[in-house]
């Protein structure tokens, strides 16, 4: 049988790496500044990896839509891939607010639902793709 070598899951190889560090980090609860800004970037990384392996996925499956990472993952949830599509949108929100952050405070007001919402909706969609995949090849990460 031919192996045939599907966009996504070659975008998910990046995402799986980038959310295996974004786990790493989110071992961590004190953080100080530096930690901190490690965090949300990897964070940012993961969450533009995981819309755009989704919009990959969506298309392979032969979705037609504007891909923006909104309208990704409710696409996504309406073709009853995934159900948790507003926790990955207000990951999206939090990714905006948190690229204006100089001082601080937003991340400290969002570091609750990033870490009690956003990054178990990430995990789920981690699983999804290994499941996508065919769930018996080798991850980076056992989640």
């Amino acid at each position: 049988m031919e192996h045939k070598d599907i966009r996504w899951q070659q975008r998910f190889a990046n995402y799986e790496r980038a959310f295996k560090r974004l786990s790493e980090a989110m071992q961590e609860e004190e953080l100080n500044e530096l930690e901190r800004n490690g965090l949300v970037q990897r964070f940012e990384f993961t969450l533009e990896l995981a819309w755009k392996t989704m919009k990959d996925f969506l298309e392979e499956k032969g979705f037609a839509f504007k891909p923006s990472p909104k309208d990704t993952f409710r696409q996504a949830q309406e073709g009853r891939y995934i159900d948790y599509a507003q926790e990955l949108i207000d990951g999206l929100d939090i990714r905006n607010e948190l690229s204006h952050d100089y001082d601080g405070k937003k991340f400290e007001s969002s570091e609750r639902q990033l870490r009690e919402e956003v990054y178990p909706a990430l995990s789920k969609l981690y699983r999804f793709f290994i499941e996508q995949r065919g769930g018996d090849q080798k991850t980076l990460f056992n989640h």
